[in-house]
């Protein structure tokens, strides 16, 4: 591990010469590329010399005991050798953390899906309830939210939405998000008082650019029609509403949020190429089954990941075995407690998987 730090160490060195080098600063994608692998490397190589600085605590501690007989000094020798180990254990066991291979999408905007499931109108009604809570999460990350489709029902219920989350890491947070969300309530569509059980399913995919996935646009079908539900005075008067439909997976988007049909069709083609990677994702968690148990449900989308219980005012997330009590923050976009638990449940079984190796 060291050995690799001390190589972090060298490069690093060797980046900050290169920003300042005028033939760099002028090429602007180079620029950003050694921008990025700078901003990369900072925590690793902040965390690495507050170790050696300990270390070096250490040794000097150590020094003073040896050949001091002031007994004040040694105290305060004592004191600073047992806070420098105390800071070496744990910057250790951070350092391992930092050295975990990065996910490549961590930095990566989101596309997000929620559909209703089991329960009709009440799983509508939570599928919209689920929108707003990530939308609350966004608004808190100073995150920008982007609506791509959205298929209501009549009671204010979504059966289905897309959206996007512009933000730096949206990934690296919502990406333990995806799979079936269960509610347990008395449905305002229910006059017995009996509590029943709905479903929503969420599905979150990273941006794909063109560089990480190419169409070929004579796999894709385009259809425009009038849009419907609430808008503005382009509404039903002019065919802006854009169907995609990619023939070779048989994928179908509907966008009818904008009022431009040029706007509508890069969106579709936005989400559509989200569905392209993420089914590549998909495919390559499939086949490293091994790194996929280290994961924390970012890949089994029929997977039951989180049960929200209003009567009991309670959200148990299954994967972690984590139950919280604020279900009210919860639903308002507080999932700091939940996201922040799957990250170091995550962490942890790959630094397990790591030592196992």
């Amino acid at each position: 591990m060291f050995d690799k730090l001390d190589d972090i160490l060298v490069r690093y060195e060797e980046i900050l010469k290169e920003l300042n080098d005028p033939s760099v600063t002028n090429d602007q994608n180079k620029f950003k590329k050694l921008m990025k692998e700078q901003s990369d490397l900072t925590p690793i190589v902040e965390a690495y010399k507050a170790y050696k600085n300990a270390k070096q605590t250490v040794t000097d501690s150590l020094e003073i005991l040896d050949n001091e007989s002031d007994e004040d000094l040694r105290e305060l020798a004592k004191e600073e050798l047992n806070e420098a180990k105390a800071k070496i254990d744990r910057l250790e066991e951070e350092l391992k953390i930092l050295l975990l291979p990065k996910d490549e999408n961590d930095d990566k905007n989101v596309v997000v899906e929620i559909r209703g499931g089991a329960g009709g109108d009440e799983a509508a009604l939570f599928a919209a309830e689920l929108y707003r809570m990530y939308c609350r999460f966004a608004e808190r990350n100073r995150w920008k939210t982007e609506m791509i489709s959205l298929n209501e029902n009549g009671l204010g219920g979504f059966k289905e939405v897309v959206f996007m989350i512009n933000g730096q890491g949206a990934y690296s947070k919502l990406k333990y998000e995806s799979g079936v969300h269960r509610v347990q309530r008395i449905p305002v569509t229910e006059s017995g008082g009996r509590i029943h059980t709905s479903t929503a399913t969420v599905a979150i995919m990273p941006e794909a650019e063109g560089v990480d996935i190419e169409i070929d646009m004579n796999d894709c079908k385009f259809d425009v029609f009038r849009a419907s539900g609430n808008g503005g005075q382009c509404v039903n008067t002019t065919d802006s509403a854009v169907r995609l439909t990619h023939i070779p997976t048989g994928i179908v988007i509907s966008c009818q949020d904008e009022k431009s049909q040029l706007k509508n069709k890069d969106k579709a083609l936005k989400v559509l190429r989200a569905r392209l990677y993420d089914l590549e994702l998909a495919k390559k968690q499939s086949a490293e089954a091994a790194e996929r148990k280290s994961q924390i449900g970012t890949g089994d989308r029929s997977e039951k990941i989180r049960t929200y219980n209003f009567p009991q005012g309670r959200v148990t997330d299954h994967r972690i075995k984590l139950t919280s009590h604020r279900l009210e923050n919860i639903m308002d976009g507080d999932l700091y407690e939940i996201i922040d638990s799957c990250i170091a449940a995550d962490q942890a079984a790959k630094l397990a998987m790591t030592n196992e190796q």
